[in-house]
């Protein structure tokens, strides 16, 4: 097992484990990665972060009664979201 990864490498794998869950062997060669690099260590921290923030401006607006969309509104959104996540 090949432990040391270039940022790039680890960069993509990040973006991934906001998706999906981390093989074994990919998250130990993440975990060394970011215990040497602080570059990484901060991208992973600031892509957290944001995809936190998100979470909770989801479900803050999904409770929220006073916004009101029309269903073309909510299709569209609804369709936007889906073509971007595949």
């Amino acid at each position: 097992m090949k432990l040391m990864l270039t940022c790039k490498q680890a960069s993509q794998i990040i973006s991934q484990s906001l998706d999906t869950p981390l093989s074994w062997s990919d998250r130990m060669k993440l975990k060394f990665h970011l215990f040497i690099c602080d570059a990484c260590t901060h991208f992973n921290q600031q892509l957290r972060l944001i995809k936190n923030a998100i979470q909770r401006m989801k479900l803050e607006t999904e409770n929220d009664d006073t916004i009101q969309l029309t269903v073309d509104a909510k299709a569209r959104i609804n369709q936007a979201i889906d073509s971007n996540h595949h």
